[in-house]
């Protein structure tokens, strides 16, 4: 909708001081300048904007930015109604509502600032236009930018937009949760939650909440670690077997174990449940065999269910590893690794200083990412063992609760949406902190 244009070498204070009667009057009413000198497209969106924001503004948006500092102070309650003689329910105030409309009213601020801003870079445009005695853009020259050289402009217009208001407003909104008492004690309509500042987070790190949040966070930590070095490693192993000289039918092998990627990880999962149940196929062929005396507590016990966790994802993981280390063994420079073999090099030696060093290259910024998904898999652990078994020293969580699954719980089931928010805060923190550090001292990064 704006033309591009050359680097400014005219301030706005200028533009105020020595513009005409428009260019100054745009300061204040926008879209004068343009409107001024015939620039009838770009003058009616600007004044258009201003007069619908101060409709809105004094209609609902005065009152919806009000209400966000307290948000609400009628609470919904019986009232008795003299006339009737009877008890009436009177409706209060929505906290949830209130903190919506706040958040998007103080959004729509923002749009129209980022609005005037552009109004007054256009005004100034204008100016400098005719201090250089250029001719000024008409509509018409305005309305053909839009779909020549500033098409992309065109185009990004309504899809930022979306963002700010479906994406933005939502994650501003569940953001500003964590900094409330909005649990089970204060559900609204029928109660009110009100700001409490950072006592939500004070409470899981350092208060009653840190005997569940310490724990499961190591667990997490643990899990992600095992989780992701089981599969790469295992995996880079069998990609070598398949791939060694002398192994015959290599696309059979391969075939043979990504057949588990062809089945929905939600379908592998519900079957290796079904397996290792107290009184699954595993336990009873073991028991029919009289290798054990009883059923094995594959997802009963803390201990059992972690280690069960462990092996089936490696089950799920080593099969995408193995696939990706095997276009990485038939992409290396045979000649250096002949070269080594030459000058005495043996087998161990040439995957320590050769093959592995390239692997790790190529892969470590997928295991970073692996490792950051690894954090948030929720389908595994719920799928597998649901959280459980249920521990009495956790609130909210089971013993092979990650934070991620301890937070669905804490929405779905406690219905403690201050600690889900503070939770959801913290792992983006975790995540977003641990693949910088690590992304950054990697050699991939470092060659580019």
């Amino acid at each position: 909708m704006f033309n591009k244009k050359s680097k400014a070498t005219v301030t706005f204070r200028e533009v105020l001081q020595k513009g005409d009667w428009s260019e100054k009057a745009s300061f204040l009413i926008m879209g004068c300048a343009n409107l001024a000198h015939k620039q009838w497209l770009k003058g009616i969106i600007f004044l258009a904007a201003q007069i619908g924001f101060l409709a809105w503004f004094i209609r609902n948006g005065f009152h919806a930015l009000l209400m966000l500092q307290t948000l609400g102070t009628q609470k919904q309650g019986l009232v008795y109604n003299e006339e009737l003689g009877i008890d009436i329910l009177q409706k209060g105030d929505n906290s949830m509502l209130l903190l919506l409309f706040g958040i998007a009213s103080f959004l729509v601020c923002v749009l129209l600032i980022v609005l005037y801003v552009l109004n007054l870079k256009s005004a100034r445009n204008l100016y400098m236009l005719k201090q250089s005695g250029q001719p000024i853009p008409s509509t018409m020259d305005d309305l053909r930018s839009l779909v020549n050289e500033r098409f992309h402009a065109t185009l990004m217009t309504i899809p930022l937009i979306g963002v700010l208001f479906f994406t933005i407003l939502p994650l501003l909104y569940m953001i500003s949760i964590a900094f409330t008492n909005y649990d089970h004690k204060n559900l609204p309509p029928k109660n009110l939650f009100t700001w409490v500042g950072l006592k939500n987070f004070t409470n899981v790190i350092s208060g009653d909440m840190a005997s569940t949040f310490f724990p499961v966070l190591a667990w997490t930590l643990i899990w992600a670690v095992l989780a992701t070095i089981t599969c790469f490693f295992f995996g880079v192993i069998l990609a070598l077997l398949i791939n060694a000289k002398g192994i015959r039918y290599k696309k059979v092998w391969r075939t043979i174990f990504v057949l588990t990627m062809a089945v929905p990880q939600f379908v592998s999962l519900l079957i290796m449940r079904n397996l290792l149940n107290g009184s699954g196929p595993i336990n009873s062929i073991l028991l029919s065999l009289g290798w054990i005396d009883s059923a094995i507590p594959f997802l009963t016990d803390p201990l059992f269910a972690k280690v069960s966790i462990i092996f089936v994802n490696m089950w799920i993981g080593i099969p995408a590893t193995m696939l990706v280390t095997t276009g990485i063994l038939q992409n290396l420079d045979q000649e250096q690794i002949e070269a080594a073999e030459i000058d005495g090099a043996n087998r161990l030696q040439i995957f320590r200083s050769i093959t592995f060093p390239q692997i790790l290259f190529v892969m470590m910024p997928a295991l970073i990412q692996q490792f950051i998904g690894n954090i948030n898999n929720f389908n595994v652990i719920f799928l597998l063992t649901g959280g459980g078994p249920s521990n009495s020293n956790y609130y909210g969580a089971g013993s092979t609760d990650l934070l991620v699954t301890w937070l669905y719980n804490l929405t779905v089931n406690t219905m403690d949406y201050n600690l889900a928010s503070v939770i959801g805060i913290l792992i983006f923190i975790l995540s977003a902190v641990f693949s910088l550090f690590a992304y950054t001292r990697t050699n991939s990064y470092k060659e580019g």
